[in-house]
């Protein structure tokens, strides 16, 4: 990958060892009647049994960790639609700092609620990514805040790669793996952790096609926009970052994206055959597979359940 390309292995070996103490190991767990609907072998990275619901506990506790004294004793400042600004709160709790997390107004109420309840304080912007960096900047302005950003930091990245270094600790034979793309942290530290494992293995980014930017950018080579990002994954509609951009055309095999049907469905079959709890932006993971998209029929596919904090008052069901 390049002497100079960071985050590396070696930063998500330093990330397992520092979040160790403050998080889950989360299972793996398979479904014979999944497997047979793909054709393949399925083995699940449930991060939606990970601690605050999802994988963002991983890298907002190597963010905050990672921060000296002096760096933390101002508190952190986040925009958020929810899952991120849930685990640094809790994060910031453990190290006894402040958290402000900018939210849009139209975030899920499950997801503020958990926000407030990790002692995080809440500023609403509107549902644009120009309003919550405007918002997030005056929040730090006035509060001297260290920043963390969502995707596009190194220590999120290397976090977020813990999990799939667990998965293929517990199964090193896998030939793909799937985890959602919005950003791009989470699937940044998949394809550093996966390739430096395995550099043999396929890793695959499941998108909303009603919000399908990192696949269009993929494509075009250049970073591309959301007009509106309409999609029931709440979670997936930011848009990549240098950063993240520059570690997915390097190290991601493919952008698999997904229809609000196909998101529904996988999210249902979680639900009825698994009787795992998780979001549509987690359940997307498993949709490629489940629909035979991506020429894995055979193999051996591990899938990151990436969260699930589901509002129970709205569910997608029929």
């Amino acid at each position: 990958m390049g002497e100079n390309f960071r985050p590396d292995m070696n930063d998500i070996r330093e990330a397992q060892g520092r979040i160790a103490p403050h998080i889950h190991r989360t299972p793996v767990m398979t479904s014979a009647s999944l497997d047979e609907i793909a054709g393949a072998r399925l083995f699940f990275k449930c991060e939606n049994l990970q601690r605050t619901g999802s994988f963002k506990m991983r890298g907002a506790t190597n963010a905050i960790f990672s921060l000296a004294d002096e760096e933390a004793a101002k508190g952190v400042v986040t925009p958020s639609s929810g899952n991120h600004g849930a685990a640094l709160a809790k994060a910031a709790r453990k190290r006894n700092i402040p958290a402000w997390v900018i939210m849009p107004n139209n975030s899920p109420m499950v997801k503020r609620r958990a926000v407030e309840a990790y002692g995080g304080q809440i500023t609403l912007c509107e549902p644009t990514i120009r309003s919550r960096q405007e918002t997030a900047a005056a929040v730090q302005v006035r509060t001297g805040a260290i920043l963390i950003h969502p995707y596009d930091n190194d220590r999120i990245i290397s976090g977020q790669g813990t999990a799939a270094a667990e998965l293929l600790e517990d199964m090193p034979d896998l030939d793909v793996i799937i985890a959602p793309v919005s950003g791009g942290g989470l699937l940044s530290g998949t394809a550093i952790a996966s390739k430096g494992m395995k550099p043999g293995i396929r890793v695959i980014g499941a998108e909303p096609k009603n919000a399908d930017d990192a696949y269009r950018s993929l494509k075009s080579g250049h970073i591309e926009s959301n007009e509106a990002a309409d999609t029931i994954a709440d979670g997936l509609r930011a848009v990549l970052a240098p950063r993240t951009f520059t570690i997915l055309r390097r190290l991601a095999d493919e952008i698999s994206t997904v229809t609000e049907e196909e998101i529904v469905a996988a999210m249902r079959l979680l639900w009825e055959r698994m009787k795992l709890v998780v979001e549509p932006s987690g359940a997307i993971s498993a949709a490629p597979a489940l629909n035979r998209r991506i020429g894995s029929q055979g193999k051996r596919i591990g899938i990151i359940l990436s969260g699930g904090n589901v509002d129970l008052a709205s569910l997608p069901f029929k």
